[in-house]
């Protein structure tokens, strides 16, 4: 098992965290709710959320951001295939179910 290689997109997707979140969230200081959220059990934190749909989402994860849509939390993931093309997945931040994917 390589686990640089293996590190890579997990460490990608917190970069993506560091830069992107802050901005988003605090907009109507979300960024507290979202961890409240975590720590009353509501919802998974992005790291589970990120085992379990890994391999299920298509190419590189370039952002992460965390956003309420129709009354609950949403992980959006965007990421970026081999041939370039730019795709928005939504994930549900409670089941971790995948709930929609638009190409960008």
């Amino acid at each position: 098992m390589n686990v640089t290689k293996n590190a890579k997109p997990i460490l990608i997707a917190l970069l993506g965290i560091i830069l992107l979140a802050p901005a988003s969230l605090a907009r109507d200081r979300g960024h507290d709710k979202l961890r409240q959220a975590v720590e009353r059990g509501e919802i998974k934190p992005l790291a589970d959320i990120l085992e379990l749909v890994r391999a299920k989402l298509p190419g590189e994860i370039a952002a992460v951001e965390a956003e309420r849509r129709k009354g609950r939390w949403v992980y959006e993931f965007r990421t970026i295939d081999a041939k370039g093309r730019l795709r928005e997945v939504y994930v549900d931040a409670q089941s971790a179910e995948i709930v929609k994917i638009e190409e960008k």
